[in-house]
């Protein structure tokens, strides 16, 4: 149980480093470039959106290697088919609204969230191959 709460702080630590250093990027471009465009969602809740499901989905992964599950990769499908669904009812309250230039939430929300993602599934590899 103390490797899962190593590996589970350390990967914390990334996250939580990544997550700010991106989102310090990602509000710089928007406030010097992008000023004059206005968005449905705040840029803190995407980036909060996403370091949440990843740190869940994550944790998930972690634990059951810990236990010495060996359907890793299932678990992993199943979380990732979740995170999809969640992501869809996180953008719908935009999608179904009558707000006008929905194409900058929308790329607003999937450039973290495959910075993430790839950060997550790097970081689930790393976790794999120590085996």
């Amino acid at each position: 149980m103390q490797a899962f709460f190593k590996r589970q702080t350390s990967f914390l630590l990334k996250l939580g480093l990544l997550a700010l250093l991106l989102f310090a990027v990602h509000w710089w471009v928007i406030s010097n470039f992008f000023n004059a465009v206005e968005f449905f969602f705040p840029l803190w809740q995407i980036y909060a959106f996403h370091f949440v499901t990843v740190l869940i989905l994550f944790t998930i992964i972690n634990y059951k290697f810990s236990q010495g599950g060996g359907a890793i990769l299932n678990y992993f499908l199943v979380a990732t088919i979740l995170k999809m669904l969640l992501c869809i009812v996180f953008l719908l309250p935009l999608l179904l609204s009558d707000f006008q230039g929905k194409r900058p939430d929308v790329l607003n929300f999937f450039f973290p969230y495959f910075t993430f993602l790839f950060f997550e599934v790097f970081s689930l590899n790393l976790l794999l191959t120590k085996k």
